[in-house]
């Protein structure tokens, strides 16, 4: 069952909000310490050219994506169930995507196509948890741009169903995604589905510092992704995942980092600054900037873009914009290697893309990102004339980081 078609059937208490009841009376500012407060955001604005200039190129798209997101209502994992699910009604589900179906034997296990989407997986629920970030990424970044917190307070309508409120949230765990008909029940690779609360998170640093998140539902927020966090970082998926060798170890470092930081979680952020400097960099890039094991995949220019993407966010979460390693292994020299292909894609070197070749590349977060932390004006105009609302399922899920400007004011 598509995500899309089940708003209708909601309980008649997660329907939109009115305006009048997103304008609702605040938290009093006794309630929040006044170093967990967000300074103005016009003087964000006058501190921060990059800012400024991403947000002046980015207005009429802010306001646009804005305006769609207040007109949604929170729908959650629980909205639909697949019959192959090994789980319940509050776990997350999801299956591999390059699994298919033996024409030989129909009935026995799944057998492996790499890089060719199977389209009849189940994909509800990871498609509920992209609508989610992008709901809550577009708010956080019309709040950023205007200062207006009726923005911030739907966002919170989302973030309570999918994390406090008992009949809709998700369990805190990924026991039963990517899983394979016939294989497995789930794996740990299937983490890398929760990349989209990426921008979710960065959200709610943004809410708990505007003070508008009561501090009883903060508390229940802050315990759910405690909760994930230690499944990440204790259960063999997330072990396995944090020690896989390529994106996917990327992608853990980027998630605990970004999880570590909203709970202000000193020993996992450091962790993962050490992960990245220690195994990140020297092991998946080369003295080029390249990383190989992506590029020996059947879609290597997507996963060199997805991969790059991911390692700028843990650069940007965890300050890490200027380290260099050995060999002189850093973001910014994979930022170099990879920019004369983002802006001419007909100098690719390598092979195609199996699928979804023509999609890429669109807007992609390290452009701006690498703009600021470098002062590099042609990252940022490339990324200003790039695509910054795509629409593609595979382009979005593999986008976490839709909106940089969220990321650039702590």
């Amino acid at each position: 069952m598509k995500v899309w078609s089940t708003i209708k059937r909601l309980p008649a208490w997660l329907l939109p909000v009115t305006a009048t009841m997103l304008m609702a009376a605040e938290p009093a500012p006794a309630t929040y310490p006044p170093q967990a407060r967000m300074h103005a955001t016009s003087d964000l604005r006058r501190n921060d050219d990059w800012l400024q200039k991403a947000l002046t190129a980015r207005k009429a798209d802010i306001g646009t994506k804005a305006a769609w997101a207040m007109q949604q209502a929170p729908v959650t994992i629980t909205a639909s169930r697949c019959e192959r699910s090994a789980g319940g009604l509050h776990d997350f589900y999801s299956e591999g995507d390059y699994w298919w179906p033996d024409p030989a034997h129909p009935d026995s296990p799944y057998v492996q196509r790499d890089g060719q989407t199977n389209p009849q997986n189940f994909v509800a629920h990871r498609q509920a948890m992209v609508r989610f970030s992008r709901i809550t990424g577009a708010l956080a970044a019309a709040y950023v741009a205007g200062g207006d917190k009726k923005y911030l307070h739907h966002a919170l309508a989302h973030v309570n169903a999918w994390f406090v409120h008992p009949a809709t949230r998700m369990n805190p765990h990924l026991l039963y995604a990517q899983a394979i008909k016939g294989r497995v029940t789930g794996r740990g690779i299937g983490i890398i589905d929760t990349i989209h609360l990426l921008e979710i998170v960065q959200a709610l640093r943004i809410m708990e510092k505007a003070g508008i998140v009561p501090p009883r539902e903060l508390e229940a927020i802050k315990d759910w992704f405690r909760a994930y966090l230690e499944w990440m970082t204790t259960h063999p998926y997330g072990l396995a995942e944090m020690n896989a060798a390529n994106n996917h170890g990327t992608c853990w470092v980027m998630q605990v980092a970004a999880f570590a930081a909203f709970l202000q979680d000193r020993e996992w952020t450091d962790f993962c600054a050490r992960r990245y400097k220690e195994v990140l960099l020297p092991k998946q890039m080369a003295e080029d900037g390249s990383f190989p094991l992506e590029l020996r995949r059947t879609k290597p220019y997507g996963y060199a873009l997805f991969n790059l993407d991911a390692m700028a966010a843990i650069c940007q979460i965890l300050g890490l914009w200027d380290y260099t390693g050995a060999e002189g292994k850093s973001i910014q020299k994979g930022m170099q290697w990879m920019y004369p292909y983002v802006e001419d894609k007909g100098k690719w070197p390598f092979a195609k893309d199996v699928m979804y070749w023509e999609e890429w590349p669109v807007a992609h977060p390290f452009l701006l990102f690498g703009a600021a932390a470098y002062g590099n004006n042609d990252y940022f105009r490339l990324w200003q004339r790039l695509d910054h609302d795509p629409q593609v399922e595979e382009v979005l899920r593999n986008l976490p980081v839709r909106n940089p400007e969220i990321w650039m004011i702590n």
